[in-house]
């Protein structure tokens, strides 16, 4: 993530949009159990909002120095953060009762490495466990802000077929101007 947009994504503004618009859209009517996984938290102001809807929450993160800022911030909260890759997660097998990604997976370097994070989330979901999120539409604004930055953004109209493809069924995706909103179930 280029300085700009990690600064943008550090932000009270972002915080906000996510707070009032992102998370509320993307989990309206989802239920997360007890024991979620967010994937990808950046700076953690989508982590801060879900760490009070679940009695458990596992942040996995890439980036060291995200993770480390991350885990000393919620030490001693219901959040666990993992400094890891989300291709190959290191959690078992059916852990987890939801998984949950906000605007991270146009971070990802290819549209293969994308469907390898899918599968890896299809497996650590418990069955019927749902695995829900938000990521940006393409446009030129977008594309804009992630300059000397990994930018792969999701083609919503194949989604729903990349993720069945993952392991997942039940398969919802949204879009609107701005946000690809998916829900999938295991």
């Amino acid at each position: 993530m280029n300085k700009e947009h990690l600064k943008y994504c550090s932000s009270d503004e972002w915080a906000e949009a996510v707070q009032r618009w992102i998370i509320p859209g993307a989990l309206d009517g989802v239920e997360l159990g007890d024991d979620v996984l967010e994937v990808g938290p950046g700076p953690g102001r989508t982590t801060d909002i879900l760490r009070h809807m679940t009695a458990r929450l596992t942040a996995v993160e890439i980036d060291p120095d995200l993770a480390v800022a991350l885990r000393v911030r919620l030490a001693g909260t219901n959040v666990e953060v993992v400094e890891g890759d989300a291709t190959a997660l290191p959690f078992p097998d059916n852990r987890y009762t939801s998984a949950l990604s906000f605007t991270m997976l146009h971070h990802v370097p290819s549209p293969e490495e994308q469907d390898r994070l899918f599968a890896q989330v299809a497996r650590v979901l418990r069955p019927g466990g749902t695995f829900a999120g938000v990521d940006s539409k393409d446009s030129p604004e977008f594309r804009g802000m992630h300059v000397d930055d990994i930018c792969v953004p999701l083609d919503p109209e194949r989604l729903p077929e990349r993720l069945k493809q993952a392991g997942f069924s039940e398969v919802n995706v949204d879009v609107n101007p701005y946000v690809i909103q998916f829900r999938a179930k295991v």
